[in-house]
C-alpha cells in the first residue's frame, strides 16, 4: 500500500514537471511569434514586451530544473524514469535558450526601425521563424505523446533552416555590395538570421532528447546540417 501511494505520488510530480515544461514551451513560442512580429512591423514597444517576458521563462527554467532534482532525491526513480527527468532538464535549458535568441530578436526591432528597410529580408526572417515556430510545436507534441518518428522528422528538418540561412547570407551579401548604405542593416539582419538558425538547432537537440527518452538510445547518425556558408 506504501509503495502504491509513492508511485502515486511519483506520477503527480512527473505531471506537474511536464506542465511545466508546456507552459515554458508556450512562453518559448510566443516569444518567437512575437519577436518576428516586433521585426516585420517595426514595433519597438512589442520588441520590448518580449524582452521583459523573458525574465518568466528563465524562472521556468529554474523551476523546473529545482523539481527534477526534488525528484530525483526523493524519489530515486527507476531507469526509464531518470532518463525522462534528465531529459527534461536538458528541453528545459534549450527553451531557455531560445527564449534568448527571441529575446535578441526583439532587441533588434528597435535598431532596424530607424534604419531604412532591406528590400525582401524581413519577409526571409519570416519564413524562418515560421519554419523554426513549427518545428518547436511539433517536438512539444512529440514530447507529450513520446513519439519518436516525429521528433526525428523534426530533427531532419533542421536542414531547411540552414538552407533558409545560407540564401539569406547571400542575399544580404548581395545587398552590402551593391550600396554600402544597406551594411548597418543588413548586419543587424544577419545577427537575426543566425540567432534564429541557431534556435533550429536547439529545437533539434529537443528531438534527440525525446527520442533518447523512447528509445533509450541517442540518434547514431550525424545531425543533419546544410553547408554553412559562413561560420
Amino acid at each position: 500500500m506504501e509503495e502504491q501511494h509513492i508511485m502515486k505520488a511519483f506520477d503527480r510530480d512527473l505531471q506537474e514537471i511536464q506542465s511545466q515544461v508546456m507552459k515554458m514551451g508556450g512562453r518559448v513560442e510566443a516569444a518567437i511569434r512575437d519577436s518576428a512580429e516586433a521585426l516585420r512591423t517595426r514595433d519597438g514597444d512589442l520588441g520590448e514586451i518580449v524582452r521583459k517576458r523573458d525574465a518568466a521563462i528563465d524562472r521556468l527554467d529554474l523551476d523546473i530544473n529545482e523539481a527534477c532534482a526534488r525528484v530525483i532525491a526523493l524519489r530515486q526513480p527507476a531507469a526509464s524514469d531518470l532518463r525522462l527527468v534528465l531529459s527534461v532538464i536538458k528541453i528545459s535549458h534549450n527553451l531557455e535558450r531560445i527564449g534568448d535568441y527571441a529575446k535578441n530578436l526583439a532587441k533588434r526591432s528597435n535598431v532596424l526601425g530607424e534604419l531604412d528597410p532591406v528590400s525582401g529580408a524581413v519577409g526571409s526572417i519570416g519564413k524562418m521563424s515560421k519554419e523554426v515556430l513549427s518545428m518547436l510545436s511539433d517536438v512539444l507534441n512529440a514530447h507529450v505523446r513520446h513519439d519518436d518518428a516525429l521528433a526525428n522528422q523534426v530533427r531532419h528538418r533542421d536542414m531547411e533552416v540552414d538552407q533558409m540561412y545560407n540564401a539569406m547570407f547571400r542575399e544580404l551579401l548581395t545587398f552590402m555590395m551593391e550600396d554600402p548604405r544597406s551594411i548597418t542593416a543588413c548586419m543587424h539582419l544577419h545577427f537575426i538570421a543566425k540567432n534564429i538558425e541557431r534556435m533550429g538547432d536547439h529545437v533539434t537537440e529537443i528531438a534527440e532528447q525525446v527520442i533518447y527518452v523512447v528509445t533509450g538510445e541517442l540518434p547514431e547518425d550525424e545531425r543533419p546540417k546544410a553547408t554553412a556558408v559562413v561560420a
